[in-house]
């Protein structure tokens, strides 16, 4: 047992026995020193502490006779439950108050999950166990830009299902998009501080920019995307984009306007951020590639992540680095630490190489493919024409327009009352938002039926 919690002041005018008896009693009212915690016997502790076996034995009989703990015959001390006296201690003060309690969640449309029905949970924990017997391997920290296996693996499996075209060497693993983005602040330090961005932006990718120093400049898009006369007169020399999930559509961005971009930044000296969330779950069409492999490699920086092929709460994500920032890379590389975990890194790759990512990618390509329609089936034979339906695919939820003259939050409100989560849309509207990847399909009905009862009553 270790004794920091023990402050005692040899020089303070309180007796010795006296202030170990209040700072075990401190603990123990915390509860520091749970309940049925044995103790350091009076010898060991006054050892321990340099004490004398008659300040610690004061102590202890102080703290005995007072309840908080018991002396047990040949076997010791022991901490018996807090004694509370409400009438005579001062009461914490109360910050603020409660909100109001809600109805459990029964029926969940966030975006923050997963079904957990449909994760390959037991092929992911062999993978973490077969690194975690590999002792050798995880007693250190690890590389600077993550583990040599998965940046292999990565090599092949961006390239086979994005067109990405990286070697292991340009390829950096972090813990998910906003470690990476804030490394790459970095590296652009010295070039331009401002930061385009299609309407109406991406708060997570926002607040690391903000962070760094660069300020982002919200553009106007048309049908195809964000306006190539807006971008220009602009004069922002960074882009950050998501062309295979616009943020205000959830479309792709066409080819026509993906040639336009790549040539805007050879032309301007400029550089793109790609944000390929979610680009290969792409299910009732063929994914179109990444906008890296169309460029060659050059002007592109090209961000890619995991969170709904795995697990949510599995924080691995990669970038993959031109050549000219590369190089300010690996002039800097050894003084990151890496903030992926290295076992999950090492299982991850493990998983990958044996070919169950892509297998599972099919798997659930075909999942959501059909939970989709089951939801679009659902919200029109309970709503008919008082909802505007719009599939956000790769996002994985759907847009309702409401027709109900209930603003989005109040709407959110009802169905939170109805044990239903919903998301309201970044504005203002009549508008919510269903993620169906966390709902089993098979509740999906009963979902819309809640939903129903509570816009409609």
């Amino acid at each position: 047992m270790t004794y920091d919690y023990l402050i005692l002041d040899a020089s303070s005018d309180t007796p010795l026995y006296q202030q170990l008896y209040l700072t075990i009693q401190s603990a123990i009212e915390a509860g520091h020193l749970a309940k049925g915690e044995r103790l350091p016997s009076i010898r060991k502790l006054a050892e321990d502490l340099k004490l004398s076996c008659t300040t610690v034995e004061n102590a202890y009989q102080q703290l005995c006779v007072e309840g908080y703990i018991q002396s047990r015959p040949q076997r010791g001390y022991f901490v018996l439950a807090a004694v509370h006296d409400d009438a005579g201690r001062q009461k914490p003060r109360r910050v603020g108050t409660l909100p109001p309690s809600r109805p459990a969640i029964r029926y969940n449309f966030g975006s923050d999950c997963v079904d957990s029905d449909n994760i390959d949970i037991k092929i992911w924990r062999r993978h973490i166990r077969d690194v975690l017997n590999r002792q050798e391997v995880i007693a250190g920290y690890g590389e600077h830009q993550g583990e040599r296996a998965l940046r292999e693996a990565l090599s092949a499996y961006s390239y086979s299902v994005r067109g990405v075209v990286a070697s292991p060497e340009q390829i950096v693993i972090g813990a998910g998009t906003q470690p990476l983005l804030t490394i790459l602040c970095g590296l652009l330090n010295g070039h331009d501080k401002r930061v385009a961005m299609e309407e109406p932006g991406f708060l997570q990718a926002e607040q690391v920019f903000s962070d760094c120093g660069l300020s982002v400049l919200h553009l106007p898009a048309d049908e195809s995307g964000i306006r190539m006369d807006a971008l220009t007169e602009s004069g922002a020399k960074l882009l950050f984009i998501s062309p295979s999930n616009r943020i205000q559509t959830g479309a792709s961005l066409p080819m026509g306007r993906r040639f336009e971009l790549l040539n805007w930044a050879q032309e301007a000296g400029a550089i793109i951020i790609e944000d390929d969330y979610n680009g290969e779950l792409r299910y009732n069409a063929r994914p179109i590639p990444a906008m890296q492999s169309m460029a060659g490699g050059e002007n592109i920086v090209y961000l890619g992540s995991f969170s709904k092929l795995l697990l949510p709460s599995v924080r691995v994500g990669y970038m993959v680095l031109p050549e000219n920032l590369l190089e300010r890379y690996r002039a800097r590389a050894n003084r990151y630490n890496q903030t992926a975990s290295k076992i999950e890194q090492l299982a991850l790759s493990n998983y990958v190489k044996s070919g169950q990512l892509e297998r599972h990618l099919r798997r659930l390509r075909k999942l959501y493919a059909a939970k989709s329609t089951a939801l679009i089936k659902a919200l029109k034979n309970a709503f008919g024409d008082t909802v505007e339906i719009l599939l956000e695919e790769t996002l994985l939820y759907l847009i309702l327009d409401v027709k109900t003259g209930r603003p989005s939050q109040e709407l959110c409100s009802l169905a939170a009352e109805k044990g239903v989560r919903t998301m309201p849309p970044q504005e203002d509207t009549s508008q919510v938002m269903l993620g169906f990847a966390g709902i089993p399909i098979k509740e999906i009905g009963a979902a819309v039926e809640c939903l129903k009862s509570a816009w409609l009553a």
